[in-house]
């Protein structure tokens, strides 16, 4: 879990191209739920922690946007999809976006996270000169 924090935050803060896996974007959601209620527990009870709270949302508000229109690029929609989130009812499209499976192989916002490249699969191959 962890890991896939990592890949958004450190990896891709601020990349909006390219695919994000389901993986990739609810692992980094619960990573996300889990570090603002530690953080909101702790301003209950050091009023201080408010700043640190409000430190980590604002460092964290670029690779959120970026995971969500990754996200969004694997099910092959445009990032601006994303805008829909500001309409009520379309919160509940843009969920079952996030929960749906990404398109097989590569789309028009690049090849698929889920299959890694294999080189072994070109030996032998005219294609590859």
């Amino acid at each position: 879990m962890i890991q896939w924090y990592l890949k958004v935050v450190r990896d891709n803060y601020a990349n909006f191209s390219g695919r994000a896996r389901r993986s990739e974007y609810w692992y980094f959601v619960l990573c996300q739920i889990i570090i603002f209620i530690f953080l909101l527990i702790m301003t209950f009870v050091i009023a201080e922690f408010f700043y640190l709270y409000l430190l980590y949302a604002l460092a964290t508000f670029v690779p959120t946007l970026a995971v969500a229109v990754r996200r969004l690029h694997d099910v092959g929609k445009s990032g601006w999809f994303y805008l829909l989130s500001l309409v009520p009812i379309a919160n509940i499209y843009i969920l079952i976006l996030y929960c749906t499976d990404g398109d097989n192989g590569p789309n028009e916002y690049g090849p698929d996270p889920k299959n890694a490249y294999n080189e072994f699969d070109e030996i032998g191959n005219d294609n590859t000169m």
